[in-house]
């Protein structure tokens, strides 16, 4: 199970929510919903270096710029059980 095992002093002061959406959901889901990369072979002047990296990066923040805003009535706040046992 998910738990906060000894960061809760972590996530009290920068937040769950921070941590674990931001840094670690939206990688994934940005990188799930994405298009996927074209054929390079009919690229002209391809250079991997220069082109994955932006392709990926402007495609993920297309992915991410199409998911509508959240609205408050649609979110549910909860704390995990036991989290105030936390000594850290």
């Amino acid at each position: 199970p998910f738990g906060t095992e000894g960061r809760g002093g972590y996530f009290d002061r920068y937040g769950i929510i921070r941590d674990v959406m931001q840094n670690h959901l939206l990688q994934v889901l940005s990188l799930l919903a994405m298009e996927r990369p074209p054929n390079r072979d009919h690229i002209d002047g391809f250079k991997e270096s220069d082109y994955i990296a932006d392709w990926v990066r402007d495609e993920k923040v297309r992915a991410l710029k199409s998911i509508p805003p959240i609205v408050p009535e649609d979110v549910l706040l909860g704390q995990y059980h036991g989290y105030s046992d936390d000594p850290t």
